[in-house]
């Protein structure tokens, strides 16, 4: 096979510097593949393995952990360009789509059959496939229907070596062998190069119900959002903002959110018992706050997902914002959320707090001004204290961005020596060069 096409040029090589992190690498990377076919990656891997050249993987960069971030003596491989759904079954419930295919497109093709793609980050327009399955990526609707992991049946890798692995298969059920799927899924372009992602469809739900509420304060609403979920019902959303990332919705689009309250949930219920679930979801409400309404508009539905939706846009018009991304048992939330305006207050680091409640994923939000990074100084801090808080709470550093370059320090603390161990047996099994990725996901920061 004929060595891959690479481009050397600096805008080229600029696009691929980094994702959506705010982090930027000091140096550029050595080059670029723009893949279009299955044999545009064999060949980049197979070149790259021949001369132990470092491969870095990236679709969309919509990334927030820096994990398709690229440097001196490394090359990209942009997949972005495979962007086709190759198949769509309605009768089996699932499509098959390359890697460059956007998370929305997904519904969208699925919708006139009646069907939807359940996994939805709040990037979803914006965010590829194939970067989901790196991270192993959430969003709202995860409350209900799981992460990326729970919505993915088969894949298409291409390995390091250039061979080509296939794992899992049409069916919902199948334990045959070690699951090779979900060990790619959440992998962040470690072991291998997904080419082509079997997906799980669902039915639209025919029914759909949403409440917002108003609290006094972030603990408040993170404590109610905890009830909700011990009150046995299962909302399709469950989401929480504090009364900062309320200020910075109004002050884009001109609401008034922050007025009503200094902290808000958003639940949905879906499917046929969606108002029976919601009529147990206010009772549950009504007892911590008595600001709230509930509504089965769709359109009135749509506008309050989508002010979920941009609260991270809003946040980036006050400085660059970086998505933090700790989890911690759901009846924590409270505690987490105390623990962040304790952060935010002592170390002075602009932080705003928007969560997946509905499985006790947070997404601390630092704003970076002019000449800060989130990797060092005071930012670096309350990174550092968030993963601490988090941890002593039985948590994770991160619920579904990744590890990437920017979350290394705090994986000896989670995982341990024992496990880090093994992990990296996997990975030297499928990728023995050390040519994928190399430094991110499992990889801990060494001490000066």
């Amino acid at each position: 096979m004929d060595a891959p096409s690479i481009l050397q040029d600096v805008e080229s090589l600029e696009r691929v510097r980094t994702d959506r992190s705010g982090y930027v690498p000091a140096t550029l990377p050595d080059g670029v593949v723009i893949a279009q076919t299955i044999d545009d990656v064999v060949a980049t891997l197979q070149y790259a393995t021949e001369h132990s050249i470092p491969v870095v993987t990236r679709g969309a960069g919509s990334g927030l952990a820096g994990g398709s971030s690229a440097s001196r003596g490394e090359i990209v491989l942009d997949v972005g360009g495979m962007n086709q759904i190759l198949e769509l079954d309605p009768l089996e419930q699932l499509a098959v789509v390359q890697p460059g295919v956007l998370n929305s497109a997904v519904s969208e093709a699925a919708a006139p059959h009646g069907l939807f793609y359940a996994p939805d980050p709040a990037s979803m327009t914006y965010c590829s496939i194939g970067g989901n399955i790196a991270t192993n990526a959430g969003g709202m609707r995860c409350a209900k229907y799981g992460v990326t992991r729970e919505s993915v049946l088969a894949l298409t890798v291409v390995l390091a070596d250039g061979s080509i692995l296939r794992t899992g298969g049409n069916t919902i059920k199948r334990v045959s062998g070690y699951d090779l799927t979900a060990l790619m899924i959440g992998s962040e372009g470690t072991l291998g190069v997904v080419v082509e992602a079997t997906l799980r469809l669902r039915p639209i739900p025919h029914h759909v119900s949403t409440l917002s509420a108003y609290f006094s304060d972030v603990v408040d609403a993170a404590q109610c959002a905890s009830a909700i979920v011990a009150s046995g019902v299962q909302p399709m959303i469950l989401e929480l903002m504090d009364g900062k990332t309320l200020d910075a919705l109004d002050d884009h689009n001109a609401t008034d959110h922050g007025t009503r309250g200094r902290a808000m949930l958003i639940v949905q219920t879906d499917g046929y018992g969606a108002r029976e679930e919601m009529d147990v979801i206010e009772g549950v409400v009504s007892k911590a706050t008595s600001s709230f309404t509930a509504t089965s508009d769709a359109a009135q539905s749509e506008t309050l997902v989508e002010a979920r939706r941009g609260a991270i846009p809003a946040i980036g018009r006050r400085g660059t914002a970086f998505v933090g991304d700790v989890g911690v048992p759901r009846k924590h939330l409270g505690e987490m959320a105390r623990e962040i305006v304790r952060i935010g207050d002592e170390t002075g680091v602009d932080i705003y707090t928007i969560a997946h409640a509905g499985d006790g994923n947070l997404h601390p939000i630092v704003a970076l001004g002019p000449g800060e990074a989130i990797h060092t100084g005071g930012p670096k801090e309350a990174m550092d204290q968030m993963f601490w808080a988090a941890h002593r709470l039985g948590g994770t550093l991160t619920g579904e961005h990744g590890v990437g370059a920017l979350k290394t320090d705090w994986l000896v603390p989670e995982l341990g020596d024992h496990a880090l161990g093994l992990l990296s047996a996997i990975k030297n099994a499928f990728d023995p060069r050390g040519i994928l990725n190399p430094g991110k996901a499992i990889y801990p920061s060494i001490p000066a």
